[in-house]
């Protein structure tokens, strides 16, 4: 069964390669989804697959690339909605 969360990701989380890292990781798990930087500073990404994937992902996030520096991360949970892929958006 598919679970979905989204998370914002607050910190130094632009700039250091966030986005890339984090939808390389779930095309590597076979998650599906997208991340995207938001105007405010943050990163904003949608997680769904097994649970199991999802929870890595999301722990992923906590620390991010080097060069990143998050402060906290917001985690929503959601109804999965059967997207596609994974992309940056």
């Amino acid at each position: 069964m598919a679970s979905r969360q989204r998370v914002v990701v607050h910190g130094h989380v632009q700039g250091v390669g966030f986005r890339y890292t984090v939808a390389h990781a779930a095309q590597s798990r076979g998650a599906a989804g997208w991340v995207r930087n938001l105007p405010n500073g943050t990163v904003e990404a949608v997680f769904e697959a097994e649970p199991d994937v999802v929870e890595s992902l999301v722990r992923l996030t906590r620390d991010g690339p080097r060069g990143a520096s998050v402060q906290r991360v917001e985690i929503f949970e959601e109804e999965p909605q059967g997207l596609p892929g994974f992309e940056v958006r």
